[in-house]
Formats: structure tokens, C-alpha cells, sequence
């Protein structure tokens, strides 16, 4: 039986990776922080259903010799290092903090695994965010990056350290250079789960104001769970490698707007409000919350101080070498999502 090690397992991608390590009859371990476990009910609630078949050691990416401890104590076939600050939009906020995590954090993993477990083979997860303003479309492997955001350097850094550590050490280390992927278990704070919850309580007369940025920016969005599956098949491979894992179909948040309202058979306005000053808009929103008509709001606060317009990924080394493709379309990703939703109001 393999040991498999996944930070930031109590994440959307942590929870369909131990849910697909299992499956494959891993034994699977995962770094959670100490306040996690005092409210599992809260923390954990993505992997509750997992927790009696999981082995859960509390620490902290940014605790090196707590890192050297747990590797040395179950001495991991596989690392998944998934634990980062991922909120873009947190990122400008509190570009320190995701700094230390994100740089900090995966360094400490990949010298922990250097000292502790040099046979591991390690995952990185890398962002599309790397690719910024881009400098091609589609971007594959090859593409300059160019990040937009602290979210975006950091990730940069953690690639480049992965890389490093292959070539310098030897590692088994590899780099999924991820394009938006989303399900019913993405955070509350990402467009689109933002989208599906507030259309959710809009048809239980709980909400009729949804409060979005620029409605325009375009991503390339798949089922979270397909993509844990190439984190997986990257560690399969003889040779450790980067690979960019994407369905290479693009849509605009407004194209994730329209199917949604369409599956909600709610009808909507759209009111931009984002060249407003924000008190002003604040006003606009307190006239219209509490009327029966469902409104969605471009918003000055959600844009970006330095936007991406347009992220489409290339992956056919992903779907050559690795065999994988996306199961699950665009259309079906947000009525999953919403249905999800709905369920719970």
C-alpha cells in the first residue's frame, strides 16, 4: 500500500484527491492546521465523510521542523502540495501573508522532502494565473509568464523552486499548471460559487442582489474532480515533468451568468456600477435590495488593480503523455454547481 501526503487537503482539490487516493487503495495522509481540528464541523466539513479512512496530523506549511516530523513519521510515497492562499483578490489585499504561505510554504515542503523523503515524488500545484497578461493564446509549457497579481508571482516562485529541486536534488518533482477548474465545493469567495449560492437564495426569496466585478474577463473552467485525476497521472510517469491541465474551451463570467439564470428560470439586470465611487454605489445597491427583481452588480471594489482578460490553456501534453482528457463540460459544470446549491437553501 502507498502512503500518499496532501497538504491542503481540506480544500476543494484536497478533498476529491483523498477521495480518489482512496479509491486506488492508498493510505492517505493529510496537514491540517491545529484550528481545524477544533472546529471539524466547519473546517472539515469537505472531507467529513472521509475523515475515519483518512490520517490527519495537525501543522503548518510555514512550521519547517513540524514538516520534517510528519514526513519522517510516515515516510510518503507521493506529496501533493496543494495548501496555498488562493483568493486572488485576497492576494492584493494581504500580499505579505500570501507571499509567506504560498514561497515560504513550498520551499519548506521541498527541503523537508530533500532531507526526510528524497524517493517521494513530489506535485506542485501551479496556477494559469502565472500566465498573466499573455503573451499567446493558448498558453501551453512553453509560454512566458507573466503573473498579474501576488496570487500569480507566488505561484511563480513555487514553480520555479519545484523545477529547481528536480534539477539540482534529483526530486521526482512536477508542476500541474492548473486553469481554473470548480465545483459544488469551491469556496464561497470565488466568482463562480458566488454566482450559484446567490442565485440559490434568490429563488428561496433569501437574497435579489448579486455583487460581482468585470463580467467580461474570460476563463478556461473545468470539473475540479477531472483534475485531480492529472495530478494523479503525473505521478504515475517513469520521468517527473510539468504539464498544463486545461479543457482549452473558453467562457466569460457573463457566459456562466446567462446558463445559470437560465437553469434558475430567473430573469435579471445587470447594473454597472463600477465607474461609481463606492459609497455612491453603495447607494444604487440599498435602493434596489429587498424588490422582487433580481439584480447582478458590477461593482467597483471587485475589479482587479491589474486584470486578466483572457486565459485559455493548451494541454495536449497532458492528453498525450498522460492519457487524460475532461469529463465534464462547461454547461453541465454550472447546473451541477447550482443544482448543488439549490439542494441546500
Amino acid at each position: 500500500m502507498k502512503n500518499a501526503l496532501i497538504t491542503g487537503i481540506t480544500g476543494q482539490d484536497g478533498s476529491y484527491l483523498a477521495e480518489l487516493l482512496l479509491e486506488k487503495g492508498y493510505a492517505v495522509h493529510g496537514i491540517i492546521r491545529r484550528v481545524a481540528l477544533e472546529n471539524p464541523e466547519e473546517r472539515l466539513k469537505r472531507i467529513n465523510h472521509l475523515v475515519p479512512r483518512l490520517q490527519l496530523h495537525s501543522g503548518d506549511i510555514e512550521n519547517y521542523p513540524r514538516l520534517t516530523e510528519i514526513l519522517e513519521m510516515i515516510r510518503p510515497d507521493e506529496c501533493y502540495h496543494l495548501a496555498a492562499q488562493s483568493y486572488v483578490h485576497e492576494s492584493f489585499d494581504d500580499c505579505f501573508s500570501t507571499m509567506r504561505s504560498n514561497i515560504d510554504g513550498t520551499l519548506n515542503i521541498l527541503s523537508a522532502l530533500k532531507n526526510k523523503a528524497p524517493h517521494c515524488k513530489f506535485y506542485f500545484a501551479a496556477s494559469s494565473e502565472m500566465f498573466g497578461k499573455v503573451h499567446s493564446v493558448p498558453q501551453n509549457e512553453e509560454t512566458k509568464f507573466h503573473p498579474r497579481s501576488p496570487y500569480g508571482v507566488s505561484k511563480v516562485a513555487g514553480f520555479e523552486l519545484t523545477r529547481n529541486y528536480r534539477e539540482a536534488y534529483g526530486l521526482f518533482a512536477c508542476s500541474g499548471i492548473l486553469f481554473n477548474h470548480e465545483s459544488p465545493r469551491r469556496g464561497y469567495e470565488f466568482v463562480t460559487r458566488k454566482i450559484t449560492h446567490t442565485i440559490a437564495k434568490m429563488l428561496s426569496g433569501k437574497d435579489n442582489v448579486l455583487i460581482l466585478g468585470n463580467l467580461d474577463a474570460k476563463r478556461d473552467w473545468g470539473f475540479a474532480r477531472d483534475y485531480v485525476e492529472a495530478m494523479w497521472l503525473m505521478l504515475q510517469q517513469s520521468d517527473p515533468d510539468d504539464y498544463v491541465v486545461s479543457t482549452g474551451k473558453t467562457h466569460s463570467v457573463r457566459d456562466f451568468l446567462e446558463i445559470a439564470f437560465d437553469y434558475a428560470k430567473l430573469d435579471y439586470e445587470i447594473l454597472d456600477l463600477h465607474t461609481l465611487d463606492v459609497s455612491e454605489a453603495d447607494k444604487n445597491i440599498s435602493e434596489i435590495r429587498g424588490s422582487e427583481k433580481a439584480y447582478v452588480v458590477q461593482y467597483p471594489l471587485f475589479y482587479r488593480p491589474a486584470e486578466v482578460d483572457l486565459l485559455i490553456g493548451d494541454s495536449r501534453k497532458a492528453r498525450t503523455r498522460l492519457n487524460w482528457e475532461p469529463k465534464i463540460g462547461f454547461p453541465d459544470l454550472v447546473k451541477m454547481m447550482l443544482q448543488a446549491d439549490i439542494e441546500v437553501q
